[in-house]
């Protein structure tokens, strides 16, 4: 069996994961050996592995983690059927998005940055999309001031996510003239988008 082999160390999380998926996708039929230096990116590939029911091996090496993948020709021990794919897709597409802030969680700033990174980013690598992510309060600094969050919610328009932005919330800020992404939406619009569209997510 041929084993495709990929270094995670030094990466912080969710790397690991993003870099792992990312290579199984490429996979038709083998096995991926990873190789982390954390358990915690350790305990994430460990959690992939059991979403999508493939099997693994767990190997310890001198404070190094390496955990394979082996994969049918499938795609995992579970065949995925066509009906199924299109649930997850009709499911994606009336999904919406609300950020209330510019941070993710509530403690330090420093860090509710450092997760609100990883959450925009994290999100723009799995798909299916979201239908429309709704930035309100805080949260439309990501739209208009912050570069990484704006590079990745492009990459996400461009799929074809709608990205709003609240006016009022622009102009409290005194930053509409900076909205980089997306287009300026009033309260209706909000709301509307919420109601339409039963899957929601609030962060």
């Amino acid at each position: 069996m041929e084993i495709k082999k990929l270094n995670c160390e030094k990466m912080a999380c969710p790397m690991p994961v993003i870099k792992t998926k990312q290579e199984l996708e490429g996979i038709e039929k083998g096995a991926l050996e990873v190789t982390v230096d954390n358990k915690t990116a350790k305990e994430n590939l460990l959690k992939l592995a059991a979403s999508l029911e493939m099997a693994v091996e767990l190997k310890e090496e001198e404070n190094l983690f390496k955990i394979t993948f082996i994969k049918t020709k499938e795609g995992s021990t579970r065949q995925s059927n066509e009906q199924e794919l299109e649930e997850i897709k009709i499911e994606a597409q009336n999904e919406v998005v609300l950020i209330g802030s510019n941070l993710l969680g509530s403690g330090d700033e420093e860090l509710g940055k450092i997760l609100m990174k990883g959450f925009i980013y994290t999100l723009s690598e799995t798909k299916p999309y979201p239908k429309k992510m709704l930035f309100i309060n805080s949260g439309v600094k990501l739209t208009a001031e912050n570069e990484e969050a704006i590079e990745n919610l492009k990459k996400m328009e461009a799929e074809g996510v709608e990205i709003l932005s609240c006016g009022t919330c622009l102009d409290f800020y005194n930053i509409k003239g900076n909205l980089a992404v997306g287009r300026v939406a009033n309260m209706y619009d909000i709301v509307e988008a919420l109601k339409q569209n039963p899957n929601r997510l609030a962060v």
